[in-house]
Parts: C-alpha cells; sequence; structure tokens
C-alpha cells in the first residue's frame, strides 16, 4: 500500500513514450497513410473457405450473447489453418531437424509463430495472368511459367530482396461466392467437373525463389496446379525460405509495382499453416514501409498461441470462463511427421480485436434483458457518460484504416502497484487527467493515431501454465492486483481527440472490476472505437513507429484472434 502522497507523484510520472531510436525511415507524424486495399476472402460457414477434402469445416457458434445472462457478445470459432485468405509457411514441406525424413532442415522449425515479421511484408509485385484464367481442361491448373515472370521484369524492374510477388488470375474475384454456387471455386475442379484454378509450375516457382524475393501469394484456393504439381511446387518455394499467400482476392486493385502488401495471421504454436489476412498500402506512407520492411526493420507485437498458456478469459469463481484454446488434431501427414490440425478458440482468444458490437447490442434492444445487476450498471452509467449506443459493427466491418496507423505508446507502468489489497479485485485506473498530464509533457494525441498503453503486464506474466495464473486469472479473483485499465473517462478523451483505436498489452482494455471493466466497453463501442488486446513487448518500440493489425476476415464474428506488428 502506499500514501496519497505517493499515488499523486506515481501520477505525475505518466509521462513519456518509449522511445529506442530517435530516427526511421517511418515518419510518426505523416497523416497521410494511404489508401488501404483488403485482400481477403470473407470466412463463413456458407462459403467454400476450408480445403474441400477431409477437411474440417469452419464454424462459429455464438455462445456468448448479450442478454439475461451476459452484456458481451463472443463466439466459439472452430478454423482450421487452411480457411479463407491464409499462409504456409516452411515446415507446411519441410520436416524438423532430426527427423531423418526427405529435405529436413532448420526451417522445419520456422512454424507461424516463428515466422520472422519481415517476412510478412514488402513491396508487392503483381503480375497479371488473368489470359490463362479457365484455359485448361477439367480438373487440370494453366500453368503459369518462368517466361510469364521474364516478361513482367523486361515491362518493370527484376525481382529482389524484400519483393513480395502476387500472382493475379482474379481467380477467387470471379467464383468465390455462397454455396452452392461457390462449388466452383474448389469442389467442381477436384471432381473435374471445371477448370482448376491457374499457379505456377515448379520450374517458374524455382525462378521466383532465385530472385531472393520474401514471399509469394496467388489468388487461387492454393499454391498448387492440379492435378499432381501441388508438392513439388510447395517444395520449390518452402525450400528456400519463402512463404506463401493462398486465397488473396482483389488483386486487381493494385499497381504492378509499389504498394506496401502485408499478410498476417494468429501466431499458433507449432502452426505450418494459418489463416490469415492480406492488405495492401498503396500512396501514403507505402514507400517508407517498404524501405523499413527491405531493411527487416519490423517489430512482432503478438503472443503465441498455445494451448498451456493463459489465453483465454478464466472469469471469476467457478463456471465462468470462456472455451479454452484448444488443439484438434485430424490427420497423419508421413512425409513431415506431423499431424494436420484445427483449432477451437474464443474470438477474444491471445492478441485480437474488440469491435463495438462486442459489448453494444443491437439495435433495438431491450435493455430490461440485461441481468438486474447490469441494467443498474447501465442506469449509472448513462447518468454520468451519456445514453449507451447500439452497433452491428462485427469485427469484419472494422475498416483496415482503423486499426493501422502511427502509434503513440503510453507508458503507464507507474500506475504499477498504487491500488490497497483490500480494494481487489481492481485495476489501477488510467484517467483523462493522466492522459493530459501526458500530452503536456509530449504534445497532445493527433486524429487516427493508435494509443497503445504499455503496462508490462503480459510481458511479465505471460507464461505457462499453472505459474500464468499470475496472467488473469490470479487478478480477476483478487489475489493480486491488477493491470492498469483506462476508465471510460480516458476514452472519452481519447475520444474527442480523434483516437479510433486503442491497444494494450494488458490481456484487457477494461481491467478486473466488472463495472468499470463494462463502462469502459460502453464507451469504447458508443465512440465507434476499437480495441487491440493482449500485445506484447511494446518497449521495443522506438518513438516512430507505424502499427498493423489485422485478423482473419470472419463474417459476424464480435473478436478477432488476429496478428500486430509495427514498422519503424
Amino acid at each position: 500500500m502506499k500514501s496519497m502522497k505517493t499515488r499523486l507523484d506515481i501520477v505525475t510520472l505518466l509521462t513519456f513514450v518509449m522511445a529506442l531510436g530517435q530516427s526511421g525511415s517511418v515518419q510518426a507524424n505523416d497523416r497521410d497513410q494511404g489508401q488501404i486495399v483488403d485482400l481477403s476472402l470473407i470466412v463463413a460457414e456458407n462459403y467454400p473457405c476450408t480445403w474441400a477434402t477431409g477437411f474440417p469445416r469452419f464454424y462459429m457458434n455464438r455462445y456468448i450473447r448479450i442478454g439475461p445472462s451476459s452484456p458481451y457478445n463472443s463466439d466459439l470459432l472452430q478454423i482450421d489453418g487452411n480457411t479463407g485468405t491464409q499462409i504456409d509457411v516452411p515446415p507446411h514441406s519441410i520436416p524438423r531437424p532430426g527427423s531423418g525424413l526427405k529435405n529436413a532442415g532448420p526451417l522445419g522449425l520456422e512454424y507461424t509463430d516463428q515466422t520472422p515479421a519481415w517476412k510478412l511484408v514488402g513491396e508487392a509485385c503483381v503480375i497479371d495472368v488473368t489470359s490463362l484464367l479457365d484455359q485448361a481442361p477439367n480438373g487440370v491448373s494453366p500453368l503459369i511459367k518462368k517466361e510469364h515472370i521474364i516478361a513482367w521484369e523486361k515491362k518493370y524492374r527484376p525481382l529482389g530482396q524484400g519483393d513480395i510477388v502476387l500472382l493475379r488470375s482474379d481467380y477467387s474475384d470471379r467464383y468465390y461466392k455462397p454455396m452452392p454456387e461457390g462449388r466452383r471455386f474448389l469442389a467442381l475442379p477436384l471432381e473435374k467437373k471445371s477448370p482448376a484454378w491457374p499457379d505456377p509450375d515448379p520450374e517458374c516457382m524455382a525462378y521466383i525463389a532465385k530472385k531472393g524475393v520474401t514471399a509469394v501469394g496467388c489468388d487461387s484456393p492454393t499454391m498448387g496446379p492440379m492435378p499432381d504439381l501441388a508438392a513439388a511446387v510447395h517444395d520449390e518455394g518452402l525450400l528456400r525460405g519463402l512463404v506463401f499467400t493462398e486465397g488473396a482476392t482483389n488483386l486487381k486493385k493494385l499497381p504492378p509495382t509499389g504498394a506496401f502488401y502485408c499478410m498476417m495471421g494468429p501466431r499458433h504454436f507449432k502452426g505450418p499453416y494459418g489463416e490469415g489476412r492480406a492488405f495492401a498500402i498503396v500512396g501514403g506512407q507505402a514507400d517508407s514501409l517498404i524501405k523499413s520492411a527491405r531493411e527487416k526493420r519490423v517489430a512482432d507485437l503478438s503472443v503465441v498461441m498455445a494451448a498451456n498458456y493463459p489465453l483465454t478469459w478464466p472469469g471469476r469463481g467457478v463456471s465462468r470462463h470462456r472455451h479454452p484454446y484448444t488443439r484438434a488434431d485430424f490427420f497423419y501427414e508421413p512425409a513431415l511427421d506431423i499431424f494436420h490440425h484445427t483449432h477451437l478458440m474464443d474470438s477474444h482468444a491471445g492478441t485480437h480485436l474488440v469491435p463495438p458490437a462486442y459489448s453494444l447490442p443491437k439495435p433495438g434492444f431491450n435493455n430490461n434483458n440485461y441481468p438486474p445487476k447490469v441494467l443498474q450498471w447501465l442506469k449509472e452509467y448513462e447518468v454520468k457518460f451519456g445514453k449507451r449506443g447500439t452497433s452491428r459493427v462485427t469485427a469484419d466491418k472494422v475498416p483496415l484504416s482503423q486499426i493501422s496507423g502511427n502509434a503513440r505508446v503510453i507508458d503507464v507502468r507507474p500506475l504499477i502497484g498504487t491500488t490497497q489489497n483490500s480494494q481487489w479485485p481492481a485495476s489501477p485506473a488510467i484517467t483523462a487527467a493522466q492522459l493530459e498530464v501526458y500530452e503536456k509533457k509530449t504534445g497532445k494525441l493527433e486524429r487516427g493515431e493508435i494509443v497503445l498503453f504499455r503496462t508490462g503486464h503480459v510481458d511479465t506474466h505471460y507464461k505457462p501454465l499453472p505459474e500464468g495464473k499470475t496472467c488473469m486469472e490470479n487478478p480477476i479473483n483478487g489475489l493480486s492486483e491488477g493491470w492498469p485499465a483506462p476508465d471510460a473517462g480516458a476514452i472519452l478523451h481519447l475520444a474527442k481527440r480523434g483516437i479510433r483505436c486503442v491497444g494494450t498489452d494488458a490481456p484487457t482494455l477494461g481491467g478486473v472490476d466488472s463495472k468499470q471493466a463494462l463502462f469502459t466497453y460502453w464507451t469504447l463501442g458508443t465512440q465507434d472505437m476499437v480495441g487491440v488486446e493482449f500485445l506484447t513487448r511494446l518497449g521495443q518500440l522506438p518513438a516512430k513507429a507505424v502499427f498493423l493489425f489485422a485478423s482473419p476476415k470472419i463474417k459476424g464474428c464480435h473478436g478477432g484472434p488476429g496478428r500486430a506488428i509495427a514498422l519503424y
């Protein structure tokens, strides 16, 4: 416990941004972000979003709903790494070292949780092969040849380090549709009832890989031509350390060169592939971001997702927990000595997005459907902060531009230890007054900046269970102090500054006090703001950095496990 004077002195220390570097190619004051182009397929149960031959289907159970049992919405996701727009990393083709299997080597350990963040970003080099679409017999892929790549290089420039080759056929644009029409995307080609998707042949992939590019992407379901060249094409790229984007879309919106490209997804422990989100930035900061990517000045701000870590809200007491992160093996691959697997998880597991519809009901909701305690809280909230809003904005409807921007890291670690044991469960409150003190020292927050609260909590407490109980379970149950969290007044202050996205390296923005947490989330949603929670390693960011977050584009999802990076 601390005296009141000590607590006031601590507030005055809330004044600095972590500044580990003084300059960079990304300008934090450049408000011209550029145009963000979404290149991702929608993921939904009525779309052909999972591989069609025996892989688990995508499924979303809307198991927590605003109403008599909860003031929040959340979803249980069953999602395989081969879903929608997805990423392949080297272990998809390379066995781990020491396995004794063909092609085994160190790259066999570069799973999605180990893939360097700089491999996910670079300059988009869009190669138009739309003339090949449907130019093959049923069940056969038109082949993209080395000559297509060479012709592009002669017209534009040679490929090289830091480039990301995107093979544009417009296949997904034309054929990715709701079922049953969507059978044309995957099922009919596999049944040899329609031509398959254009894809590179092995010689073409080898040529691209030898140019030193970072990654290769396609707008077809897989980087594998039908009927029998898929394994060879994967090997030619992944054995050289490339990563693949599969199932991109909307590539026609990009110029041949000059756009910044990013592909991100959750960091699944020992994941040989993973669901993700692809997007590009055209104009604005694109050039500086490309420069940072080429120089590998990219920081990963996401936690690794593993079943023995405290990834999911445990709830206070008993039987208030959300579905734990679970890995389910379903098919053994002898050539790699691994199982294919799917995951079951709450939509707020790990590093994730909080959209307005997480805490706000849909228009027309009868407030009397809340539990009596929550209804009383709502009356208090509306007296103090005004009418609570409503929303239909789920994660898929949050613009990528809202969760990407110049980062403003506010160090709130001096607040740790300022609550009394008798008050627990409680989180030290980040208030509007403290933010004003910060702004007097560092300058006003600017419209469109991404405000990131550095608590250090996840860095310190995200550990394997049972030690990892100190991350969420103990603070929630009053056995230790909660993490610093913004109160509703702080969120209103940020909203007035034009801040539309707030992040934290703590498990939640709401903290551990149920009432105060709900007030924070109601304010976020009512102000049309979003949150990114469960970040990590914010201390590695210099004073000027650009923050990027993306989660798979899951239709109607009230959260979004994803990945956060920063370029500087």
